[in-house]
């Protein structure tokens, strides 16, 4: 059942002259994931291998980085299921680069966190369902897990440092949906910008690209409709009460 494969891995400490790629022969099951794969690489091969990971089930999005040139959760992309006999592992571009697959996160979280949408929401019950004894009300948890994946694939955030990005902007249209005690007008100026919504090319790509169905792409246009929406009522109120 063992099959051995070839993992072609990107290495960068600081203070190298540049990045380069390292070769390791990985025997591997039908299970194995690529995460599995680059822990053995780092448990029996070379230490010195820098990754992140958490949970293993796509939960937490630590694990995000490119596996034959796409964005992917490596705790859930099986290596057999690539059908490639040689795999090809990078970090996630249009981010700081830190060492290895880790790149630096702090600029994908400034512009998400300053969105301050709430984790937690109110959760739509399945028709029929009942909640279960004791349990008040049902609550889940927003659906982007911050992977940064969407950011890496995005074509204006490699171009535009400034850009929001659709992360924060998808987190941006929620907090419009359901604000939820957020400042909702606060949030809705930082979307209308230059480097806002309006920057978007449509491009879709992050949409294509996210493990949890956010639709990042979907938002930014529905947030779009809402300005422009809202900038219509503000024009025409004033004609409209001058014409009663």
């Amino acid at each position: 059942m063992g099959e051995t494969v070839t993992f072609r891995v990107h290495r960068y400490k600081q203070g190298d002259a540049a990045p380069h790629q390292d070769t390791f022969q990985v025997e591997t099951e039908p299970r194995t994931t690529v995460l599995d794969a680059l822990t053995a690489i780092r448990r029996t091969q070379d230490p010195s291998l820098t990754l992140r990971h958490s949970c293993f089930h796509a939960s937490c999005g630590t694990c995000a980085m490119k596996v034959n040139g796409r964005e992917v959760l490596a705790c859930v992309t099986n290596v057999r299921e690539l059908g490639t006999a040689e795999v090809v592992v990078e970090p996630l571009e249009n981010a700081p680069l830190v060492s290895d697959l880790v790149v630096e996160m702090a600029p994908f979280f400034a512009r998400y966190n300053a969105i301050d949408r709430p984790l937690v929401r109110e959760s739509e019950l399945v028709p029929g369902a009942q909640r279960a004894p004791g349990v008040e009300r049902a609550l889940r948890y927003e659906d982007c897990i911050e992977c940064g994946i969407c950011v890496s694939v995005c074509p204006i955030a490699g171009t535009d440092p400034d850009y929001l990005g659709p992360a924060a902007l998808a987190a941006a249209d929620r907090v419009r949906e359901e604000p939820r005690g957020r400042d909702l007008p606060f949030v809705l100026s930082l979307a209308d910008d230059p480097h806002g919504v309006w920057r978007c090319h449509a491009a879709f790509e992050c949409t294509e690209a996210c493990p949890s169905n956010v639709d990042p792409a979907g938002h930014i246009m529905q947030l779009r409709r809402a300005l422009i929406g809202g900038r219509l009522r503000r024009l025409f109120a004033p004609r409209a009460e001058v014409g009663r």
